[in-house]
């Protein structure tokens, strides 16, 4: 069905617990947006979603489907009469969708409208608290099915007590794998469960039952513990949530305080946050000062002075002093909301590794299960092995196709990769980005707000006469909102005079006078004009033009009194970013609008040997073009707005400063919460790490199958042993995937 395919965000993790057939406890979860949201236990591996997508197909009046596999939920946008087939369609095919609670509003948090928590986590660890309970005593009774086996007289009695024992067992650890996989096999589908109910049964059946019950208790066991491992890759960012506090001191209209859940605060409100406190919702400070920790949502370690008019966001830790804040954002759109939306949805997004490994898997599972057959047909007829040993080598080569820990081997990594990523202040938006960075080249930055920051800052400043000019020219200059002149006055010190007759003069200067006297403030156009410019003020006014500089000249009304100098400044971390990228073998080159002899100035003092100056949105687009063809793969790093062409014909597009920003946020591949250019070369080795334990996941997994399919056919493995491996590996593969948290 085309719809469904086309108007889809799908989850593209796979973790043990669905994909290998474990089950766990149905949880209350946030409800995404768009659709009916649903939550299914035993979903988060794409075999699953594309079951359900089959069993969709024929059905009309669906126009989308969205699954976050992660969160085991899924959203179906149709009209209320046909979700009821949709529905009935799911069940058929062995799945059990719990609608969540249409009426209860949820916070981002978990709490319900009324600030309780509802406590999913813990509902979670009691479960697996039971299901270990379950499973000792399955493998308990297994063991004892083996020491009955061997250690039993001879006797029908005994072998009956022994075969009951394995029973019990096998349905204390493999009831659920049962269920689901007879209901894979009607459907025709080779999952692990399939394989599994059949290589158990077969066991069984030919009197291997003590086998049978030690494989079914150790695979439900392994299996078990792997989910857990994947869940913590899985819940590493959406544990950043629990940061903001479910309620906050809220002021009401008669000016009295009232601790309110923050699902409940409207924007607009005013909220107080005392000493040591998170942050509740995003906000701007309206009343006090206090430095800010920050860390939870742009990584920056160090806290962040905070005063009125500055941003506040979710999550962060409020230091030193109270404040009070004006909520810019409801609960559900905050920042901190906003980053696990978005990695939430990146990890719907698959990367080539993981589209390569899940067309391999489709074809391998089949591909084992065909030898299987062949070895328990063919060998007897062909080597004169015994018909029960055929069975017993096929049964074993069941065991070893389960593709699982070659399925899980890409996933689990990548959610860690992003994880990690998003803990630093750095938003990937997809796996696919994750994995391709390693290939970049030569990294376009633009100028203004990227590699400088991004506001004029006086720089120098000198007397050209026998009077103290700061006075004067900071009283000119504070009277006046353009941004040369509002940089002068801050970078002034000292009293404000009076100053009377002001008077702006676009396109020149201002000018005023202050004790009885005419003051000008102007550029160099306007001081060459009335002919005080002599070939000394010259030579300096060139020399700072030459380094990139706006010169503003006080002059009276008989000469030049001081020279101010103003630059956008080169940002304090921008000289090692580019020291970074080069060490990484990157190409830096800067990108701006600016004249070319400013554009070489800033690109000298960042260490950049490529700089083109004097280009229009266009032309950058142009450039990056250029790059690509020369290089190979290239990003655009700029912020998000006004470079949009650019990030779009880059191989990745990074978003600066995207902390509070909407279009940032939107604009580009990836976001760098900070405006910390360091990011970027970080970027890069992370997703170079990421290819390195993606390859070496699947070298693992397919090693120690292959190893193990050898010693198959050879007679040298039991069914026991194959298990062993196959969870072995996959536990392997998830612990080697998990290292990437810890960067």
């Amino acid at each position: 069905m085309d719809k469904i395919g086309q108007a889809t965000a799908s989850g593209g993790s796979c973790g043990g617990s669905a994909c290998c057939g474990h089950d766990e406890p149905v949880a209350k979860t946030a409800s995404p947006k768009g659709g009916t949201v649903f939550r299914i236990a035993t979903m988060d591996c794409a075999s699953e979603e594309g079951e359900i997508r089959r069993a969709l197909e024929p059905l009309s009046g669906i126009r989308g489907l969205s699954f976050q596999l992660g969160a085991r939920t899924l959203a179906i946008d149709a009209d209320e009469e046909h979700l009821a087939p949709a529905l009935a369609a799911i069940r058929k095919a062995g799945f059990d969708p719990q609608p969540l609670a249409a009426a209860r509003k949820s916070d981002p948090r978990g709490h319900d409208e009324h600030g309780e928590d509802h406590g999913h986590a813990d509902d979670h660890d009691h479960g697996v608290a039971v299901g270990f309970g379950r499973l000792g005593a399955a493998l308990g009774l297994a063991i004892l099915a083996e020491a009955v086996s061997y250690f039993a007289p001879p006797g029908l009695a005994w072998k009956i007590a022994g075969m009951a024992v394995a029973a019990v067992a096998i349905g204390l650890a493999g009831l659920d794998v049962y269920q689901k996989g007879f209901a894979s096999l009607l459907r025709g589908r080779l999952n692990i469960t399939a394989l599994m109910s059949v290589a158990v049964t077969g066991a069984f059946v030919i009197g291997q039952w003590p086998e049978a019950a030690m494989v079914m208790a150790l695979y439900a066991i392994a299996e078990m513990i792997e989910a857990r491992a994947v869940d913590r890759a899985r819940n590493a960012v959406k544990g950043l949530m629990a940061l903001a506090p479910a309620t906050a001191e809220t002021r009401q209209p008669d000016g009295n305080w009232l601790s309110m859940p923050t699902a409940q605060i409207a924007v607009g409100a005013t909220v107080r946050i005392k000493p040591g406190e998170r942050v509740p919702l995003d906000g701007t400070v309206v009343s006090g000062q206090s430095a800010v920790d920050q860390a939870p949502v742009t990584g920056e370690s160090i806290p962040v002075d905070k005063s009125e008019g500055d941003a506040l966001f979710a999550g962060t830790i409020n230091q030193t002093g109270a404040l009070e804040m004006r909520v810019t954002a409801p609960a559900d759109d905050s920042t901190l909301a906003r980053i696990i939306h978005a990695v939430e949805q990146a990890q719907g997004t698959r990367a080539p590794t993981q589209r390569f490994v899940d067309r391999f898997a489709m074809i391998y599972t089949p591909a084992v299960f065909v030898i299987a057959l062949a070895v328990a047909g063919l060998m007897p007829l062909l080597t004169g092995l015994p018909w029960l040993d055929a069975v017993y080598k096929a049964l074993v080569l069941l065991v070893i196709a389960c593709p699982c820990a070659l399925v899980i081997s890409t996933p689990v990594t990548v959610v860690s990769g992003l994880a990690a990523a998003a803990r630093n202040g750095i938003l990937i938006k997809g796996g696919v980005h994750l994995e391709q960075a390693r290939r970049l080249r030569a990294v376009a930055l633009d100028k203004t707000g990227t590699v400088t920051e991004g506001k004029p800052r006086l720089v120098h400043w000198e007397a050209l006469s026998n009077s103290d000019p700061v006075a004067v020219g900071a009283s000119l200059a504070a009277r006046s909102d353009h941004p040369v002149s509002v940089a002068i006055a801050q970078g002034l010190p000292g009293e404000r005079l009076e100053v009377r007759d002001f008077q702006a003069m676009s396109g020149r200067g201002v000018q005023g006078r202050i004790d009885g006297a005419t003051y000008v403030l102007a550029n160099h156009r306007m001081i060459h004009e009335q002919g005080m410019c002599g070939p000394e003020l010259e030579a300096k006014l060139a020399e700072h033009e030459k380094e990139g500089r706006t010169v503003t000249l006080l002059a009276s009304e008989r000469h030049v009194v001081a020279l101010f100098a103003v630059a956008d400044t080169l940002k304090a971390s921008s000289a090692d970013a580019i020291a970074d990228l080069k060490s990484l073998g990157v190409t830096p080159v800067m990108l701006t609008g600016d004249n070319s002899s400013t554009a070489r100035a800033i690109a000298a003092q960042a260490g950049i040997d490529d700089v083109r100056g004097e280009l229009l949105p266009q032309d950058k687009q142009q450039v990056v073009g250029d790059l690509q063809r020369k290089h190979g793969a290239t990003a655009m790093v700029g912020d998000g707005i006004n470079d949009a062409p650019s990030l779009a014909q880059a191989d990745i597009g990074f978003a600066m400063g995207g902390a509070g920003t909407d279009v940032a946020m939107e604009a580009a591949d990836v976001v760098i919460m900070t405006d910390d250019l360091r990011r970027v070369a970080s970027t890069i080795r992370l997703s170079r790490q990421t290819h390195a334990v993606l390859w070496q996941n699947i070298a693992l997994a397919l090693g120690i199958k292959a190893v193990f399919l050898v010693l198959a056919v050879f007679g040298s493995a039991t069914m026991w042993m194959a298990v062993f491996a196959d969870m072995g590996a996959s536990l392997l593969v998830v612990g080697n995937g998990l290292r990437l948290l810890r960067r």
